[in-house]
């Protein structure tokens, strides 16, 4: 049979489980969210499949949950052959979209989660760093993991006293923990284990011995590294590298051209607004870190690039981030950095630049870097780029070679 949206409706049309009456809705919603017809086809058939089980198993509507799932997978009486591993990844991940839809139409409950007692403490940790002290959502995600691990080793899923925490615990929790990572990782480990430390202690349930007793990583280098900057050779490459004819290719220009002209963060990309382009003023509202809002001028070539791609590539939604997905479904673009860093990737590769790095932060460090060879000052830098500190801004000094060069004394007995 052809595969068309008329077809999959068809297919959810034969089932007779429990599943009958919301199958063919499942279709439709998967079609409004663009998904390629072969693959509302294949979801679609993973959904029948799985009705005629429940019917067999005589399992109501209100009962399908992750654990009926489970079982029709590990059941074999559906099965004519065996699987590869990627068939059943892939069957279980239709499913549960399938059981998500389900949910979002009050068709099935919600899912039942089972809580720890050391999930209530993270969260409170998680609330004072996100109220108290402002640190970006990456950052509070991060050091929440580090102590709910921190947590669970210690205290497994019993309960929680933390004035029963010793120095021995930190201690060899860290030295677990450095056995499996790399030395960055162990430090963001480390890092966010003081900070959930200086939180107990600041709720008064520990000493401040407990925080100084966690281990220092060692770091070999004594400075910072030079900041990696992109050269403005390889940005146009990958800026030219963009097929401006096509949805995609405006959008990845757009991205490109905020990173190489405004220096913005790949967070702050991924979250901002049709509502935060200021069109009369030529401003645009950035979010930063720790909720910190700001406006920027918005350069003529970069309104430009966002307008083009407004008014001819970016799809209908009622997603209002300004820049959504290619591929269904389609929203904002995935949190964290890794999707600004994709773009950022794919564009070098096009281009053919054999570039030592591949992430988005060079452009940030890009523009710092030509604002100092034409003259700013390092204070400029820090409010262009939105540094909280100038300790931010001070790696910068070390870039400009031919003006250090200058300061550098005559090697004794060195060629005068």
């Amino acid at each position: 049979m052809e595969r068309t949206y008329e077809s999959a409706a068809a297919l959810a049309a034969r089932a007779v489980g429990p599943l009958a009456p919301h199958l063919g809705a499942y279709a439709s919603w998967l079609t409004a969210k663009r998904y390629r017809i072969d693959c509302v086809y294949i979801k679609t058939r993973h959904g029948l499949a799985f009705d005629r089980w429940l019917h067999a198993s005589t399992v109501a509507l209100a009962d399908v949950d992750e654990r009926r799932i489970a079982q029709y997978q590990d059941g074999d009486s559906h099965r004519r052959k065996v699987r590869r591993v990627d068939t059943r990844r892939i069957e279980r991940c239709a499913l549960i979209q399938l059981l998500h839809f389900l949910r979002e139409q009050g068709a099935v409950g919600s899912a039942r989660v089972a809580t720890l007692p050391s999930d209530d403490v993270v969260a409170g940790f998680e609330r004072h760093l996100q109220v108290e002290r402002g640190l970006a959502e990456t950052t509070i995600e991060r050091c929440a993991t580090t102590a709910q691990q921190f947590l669970s080793a210690r205290f497994g899923t019993g309960e929680v006293d933390l004035r029963a925490l010793r120095a021995s615990d930190v201690v060899q929790f860290v030295q677990h923990e450095a056995k499996r990572l790399r030395p960055p990782g162990t430090r963001s480990v480390v890092t966010g284990l003081r900070s959930f430390l200086r939180y107990v202690q600041y709720c008064g349930e520990v000493g401040p011995e407990l925080v100084f007793s966690v281990p220092k990583v060692a770091a070999w280098s004594m400075t910072s590294p030079l900041p990696k900057a992109i050269s403005a050779e390889h940005a146009q490459a990958a800026l030219d590298s963009c097929d401006r004819a096509s949805a995609l290719g405006r959008r990845d220009y757009a991205v490109l051209l905020i990173l190489a002209r405004l220096g913005l963060r790949a967070d702050e990309i991924i979250k901002l607004q049709l509502d935060d382009i200021d069109w009369d003023s030529g401003h645009l509202r950035v979010r930063g870190k720790g909720g910190r809002e700001c406006l920027m001028p918005l350069p003529v070539d970069v309104g430009e690039a966002i307008a083009t791609y407004a008014a001819d590539g970016r799809p209908n939604s009622a997603d209002r981030h300004l820049f959504l997905r290619s591929t269904a479904p389609i929203r904002g673009l995935k949190d964290g950095s890794y999707a600004v860093g994709a773009i950022v990737g794919r564009a070098l590769r096009r281009a053919h630049v054999d570039a030592p790095h591949r992430g988005s932060h060079q452009f940030r460090h890009a523009l710092a870097v030509r604002m100092l060879q034409r003259g700013a000052s390092l204070s400029e830098i820090g409010e262009v780029l939105r540094h909280r500190s100038p300790q931010s801004t001070s790696i910068y000094a070390r870039v400009d070679l031919e003006a250090l060069r200058a300061l550098a004394p005559a090697w004794p007995g060195g060629a005068r």
